[in-house]
This record gives structure tokens, sequence and C-alpha cells, in this order.
């Protein structure tokens, strides 16, 4: 059976603390570069735990909201949290969504096409599930210059080798280079083709706090280190240590967080 997600996904918690508190500040910059400001349903495409959801459930002219993701444990976590009527979550393969044709005016995805291996397929069923004249559009980081995975993956390169090639893996993850997800946009066919970047923030108030979802259970660089020893990992959190803090005492810390944007419209 293929695979149709690579993301390690244990926890919504843990989620949370690793990329759901940074997704939150991307969800409206992606809303609003898609121009979705109404619609009777909108689909959020590998919806994790919810933040693009919720940010689209802000708006009042939108009448239902739909998630779908291929962790149980996170859409149960965006389950939990929900309380609005107009959101539904669902477990589902992005690459085989189980939704008819045109059911939806438009359907977005953030930080999610990157760990799908077939991601054309992802974005053929998003326009096939979205009607004529309706918007999809996505977003992924830019991986190469993701300062907080960069500070951990360049440390870790100079004394592992097995680091070292996770970071090459990351770095050219698909759709996450110059022009790779207007492209993908073009050969599935959607027309008005539009790319960008989106720009957020990261903001840590410690060592502490930048470390810890790195002794977590998701995402990749929490997978990398827990296949660490104890002796190892000690080792990588003092190197680390020494780059975030940059010969400064250790507190507040700020690094750029830089997203590829694409929007299209389905023809017809």
């Amino acid at each position: 059976m293929a695979v149709s997600s690579t993301f390690v996904s244990a926890d919504g918690e843990g989620y949370e603390l690793q990329m759901g508190r940074w997704s939150r500040r991307l969800a409206p910059l992606l809303v609003d570069f898609a121009g979705v400001a109404r619609g009777a349903r909108v689909l959020d495409v590998g919806c994790g735990t919810g933040s693009l959801a919720f940010e689209l459930a802000r708006n009042p002219a939108i009448g239902r909201i739909d998630g779908i993701d291929f962790s149980p444990v996170y859409v149960e976590h965006a389950r939990r949290r929900n309380s609005d009527a107009r959101l539904d979550f669902h477990t589902g393969d992005a690459c085989a969504l189980p939704f008819e044709a045109a059911s939806f005016d438009h359907a977005l995805s953030m930080l999610v096409l990157q760990f799908v291996p077939r991601a054309a397929d992802a974005v053929r069923e998003m326009r096939r599930v979205t009607r004529p004249g309706g918007i999809v559009a996505a977003a992924t980081w830019d991986s190469r210059s993701l300062v907080m995975v960069r500070l951990v993956f360049d440390t870790a390169a100079v004394i592992d080798a097995e680091a070292n090639t996770r970071r090459a893996r990351f770095g050219v993850r698909p759709l996450t280079r110059p022009g790779e997800l207007a492209q993908a946009w073009r050969d599935a066919g959607l027309a008005d083709v539009v790319d960008g970047t989106l720009t957020i923030r990261m903001d840590f108030a410690s060592f502490a706090d930048f470390w810890a979802p790195c002794e977590g259970r998701d995402g990749p660089i929490a997978d990398y280190v827990g296949t660490l020893d104890a002796t190892a990992r000690a080792k990588l959190r003092e190197l680390v240590s020494r780059a975030y803090l940059d010969g400064d005492a250790d507190g507040p810390r700020s690094y750029a967080a830089t997203a590829w944007a694409v929007r299209g419209r389905v023809p017809g």
C-alpha cells in the first residue's frame, strides 16, 4: 500500500507545541492570500489539529468547514477543541478524498503537501472536489530557510552522518522550493495561478521552550532526536543551545519563517 503521509504524528498536544502554535499564525495569512471570503462549504486538507479550519470558522460568511487529516490522533484533538457546529473533522487520505466531485466552494491545504509523497495526486483531488470557479490554495514551508529546523539539523549534521542525510531529505521535500507549488497547480489544470510567500515570526521564550518539541514524538526533528541514545542526545542539546544563545544570555528569540503559497481557480 502506498504511504500517503511521511509526517510522524503521535500526540495532538505534542503537535501544538511543535508546529500548531506557528500554524495558527500562518493560517490568517493563507486565508487572505487565497481570497476565500465566503462559501457554502470549504475544505481543509491535512487539517492537523485544526488551525486553518478554526481560522476559516472565524468568518460568518462561510457556511461549513470540513477538515481532513491522515492522523487519527490529530483529528480527535481537533474535535475535542471544537465548539462550532459548522466544523466537522474527518480521518482520511489527501490522495483519495472521500467526497464527491465539486462538493466544495474552495479547498485549502496548509503545511502538509510537503509530507505527501504523491503530492500531485493530492492536488488533483483538491481540484476534483472543488466546484468550477472555486479556489484551490496551499502553503508549504520554505524548508531550506526554516531557522527552527536548520538550527537543529545543521548542528547535528556536523557530528552525525544520519543527521546530514535527514537534513538533505528535509531540504528537498516535495513542493518546498521556488516555483514548485505553482507548477503543480498548473499541472493539475488549475487556472489563474498565482504564487507568493507568507512570512511569520516564531517566538520562543527560552532555549527550554525551543528544545522541548525536539524531545517530543511529533515531526521530523523529534523523529531524529528520538533515535539518539542519552549521551548523543545530551551532546546535541548542548551544541544546539550554544547556537540558540549565540553569545547572549538565555531568553526570548524570534526567528523568521517563510512559506511558499499558491492559489488557482477551477476552470469552468
